[in-house]
């Protein structure tokens, strides 16, 4: 079981932050077709987030809004996981629409336990960083440590 890498992509779709955890996992990728990676993922998300189709009901005046369209139960969140034979991706999206993508082995137990860690050390050390501007790239050093440590510790069980 392993986690691969990490990209971090700001509500606009630009990359803000990217690690690679695993060099024999996933091919090596350029700079530039990581930030083409960053705003075609983004640009896919926003598109699957207005996705949410509708199963036909046979009495639709009960659950009909306004619109003639049935209520649903909560937002469509777009899209949040996809999966290849031969890796993972999970994606997080925050409340303020910055993306975490987290690539791992298919077989990565509990992604969705990691992601949320490596946003709450993006929290800690990123976001209570008096010098950290938002919408920039992330440069804080303790926060590559903790996250180097954290992904490690994953990695070598």
């Amino acid at each position: 079981m392993t986690v691969f890498a990490l990209i971090i992509i700001n509500k606009a779709g630009g990359l803000i932050y990217n690690k690679t955890f695993h060099e024999a996992g996933l091919n090596k990728v350029s700079t530039n077709d990581l930030l083409v990676l960053a705003g075609t993922f983004h640009g896919v998300h926003a598109i699957t987030s207005k996705l949410n189709p509708v199963k036909p009901t046979p009495d639709r005046s009960s659950t009909a809004s306004n619109s003639g369209l049935a209520n649903r139960p909560e937002p469509p969140s777009g899209l949040e996981v996809l999966e290849s034979e031969n890796f993972r991706l999970q994606c997080f999206n925050t409340m303020t629409g910055t993306k975490f993508l987290l690539f791992t082995d298919t077989t990565q137990a509990n992604v969705d336990v990691t992601i949320r860690k490596v946003y709450d050390l993006y929290s800690d050390y990123v976001m209570k960083n008096p010098f950290y501007q938002l919408e920039m790239p992330v440069r804080c050093d303790m926060f590559d440590r903790k996250l180097l440590s954290y992904i490690r510790e994953i990695n070598n069980r």
